[in-house]
């Protein structure tokens, strides 16, 4: 069996896929993924061995700003992205059996529409909750829709929400449904997240109602074997454990004012500090020993050395963390992030920082309560219990459907 993994966003888009074409490979399956064409998704990708099918634009360039900005209206822009993802995605299915889409709407919507014209299987993944229907929680409020103000039912929240999908996206999908001889959808957000989406979640860190139709495979994580650099690990050697920083690919700013909270909370507290670059490019603040940079290195190695990870919570970063029994420090910012902070909170694995917003003050309170002993306890017993087959479990349904 042949499967086109789809997916455009940050790295918490790209490797969960790649964890998925691994696993199929190791059932006796084959999988390529298309994603987009940063250099470093290119890698990642090579390294694991998972053939490539680059599509779209740079995606670094377009978060950080560092691109040109884009032109045009927001509805020009969306049926650009789907005609050209459209064409992309149906030259690299060919000889595919089946579609698995996740990341940004448009890029997932082009993706069903090809497993349609193609007759082919498709499922969608969503790699966080917050996006997927349910009674039990409301929607996002959407760029230029917002949710009404008075309105406590989530069902009539979701509602609202797919009218929203529909106004934005229902008219080039079904432009370029119509252009290959298929009838229109009514309902553009619910025919691509599919009546039984897949979430790519620990049901431990994120429970999700049994009475839902949706399938919670477990946490996708693509096994990574590289050594820590030789200056990290001795770092590491050179005294107590230290507090790791990073924000990912959250390109916070001003990146030096968030680089000096960091690093001056993690000296209140008495800790040396490991800052992680990310898309921020966070850089030390001065020569003193007690804190290192580094850039992309293996967290599966390196959080299970830490004191505590504070981080952005990012769906992937929490689940590694998690699983690596080191407590947390969540720092939201966007979509699914306040969400892992307050899971983390409610665990008892760490702390929710409130908002994006850093004081030293405030950054180095948060880590006091994640420094406590009865964190470490309950992240050291929660590790035991996250689940780290998600991926496999998605590649025997694939192959076993």
């Amino acid at each position: 069996m042949r499967v086109l993994l789809s997916t455009y966003g940050s790295r918490g888009d790209v490797e969960p896929m790649a964890a998925l074409a691994v696993a199929l490979r190791g059932l006796g399956g084959e999988a390529v993924v298309c994603a987009p064409p940063d250099r470093e998704f290119a890698r990642l990708l090579a390294d694991a061995g998972v053939p490539m099918v680059a599509a779209g634009e740079a995606v670094r360039p377009l978060v950080t700003g560092t691109g040109p900005p884009p032109t045009g209206a927001l509805a020009a822009r969306t049926a650009a992205i789907l005609d050209a993802q459209f064409a992309q995605i149906s030259t690299a299915a060919t000889g595919c059996d089946a579609i698995v889409a996740t990341g940004t709407f448009p890029v997932a919507a082009a993706a069903r529409t090809v497993a349609d014209v193609l007759g082919l299987r498709f499922h969608h993944v969503s790699l966080q909750p917050t996006l997927l229907p349910s009674k039990h929680h409301p929607p996002p409020a959407r760029p230029g829709r917002p949710l009404p103000p008075g309105v406590g039912d989530n069902e009539a929240l979701w509602d609202h929400d797919a009218a929203g999908m529909q106004a934005l996206y229902g008219e080039p999908v079904n432009r370029v449904r119509a252009a290959n001889g298929l009838p229109p959808v009514g309902n553009v957000r619910d025919h691509v997240l599919t009546a039984r989406p897949w979430l790519a979640t620990d049901p431990l860190l994120n429970p999700w109602p049994a009475t839902d139709p949706v399938i919670q495979t477990g946490a996708w994580a693509l096994p990574d074997r590289r050594p820590l650099p030789p200056a990290l690990e001795a770092f590491l050697a050179a005294g107590p454990s230290p507090v790791y920083i990073g924000f990912g690919s959250i390109p916070v700013r001003p990146r030096d004012d968030f680089a000096r909270i960091g690093i001056g909370a993690a000296r209140r507290q008495g800790r040396r500090l490991i800052l992680g670059g990310g898309w921020a490019e966070l850089a030390p603040i001065d020569d003193r020993d007690d804190c290192i940079a580094v850039a992309d290195v293996n967290h599966q190695a390196l959080f299970p050395r830490t004191a505590a990870v504070v981080h952005h919570g990012g769906a992937g970063t929490t689940a590694t963390a998690a699983a690596a029994g080191a407590p947390q420090v969540v720092v939201p910012h966007i979509v699914d992030q306040p969400y892992w902070a307050e899971r983390v909170a409610l665990l008892g694995i760490g702390a929710a920082h409130l908002g994006p917003a850093l004081t030293t003050r405030s950054l180095a309170a948060a880590i006091e309560t994640a420094l406590r002993p009865e964190v470490r306890a309950r992240a050291a017993a929660i590790a035991g219990a996250t689940r780290t087959d998600g991926a496999e479990t998605a590649a025997r349904l694939l192959l076993d459907p």
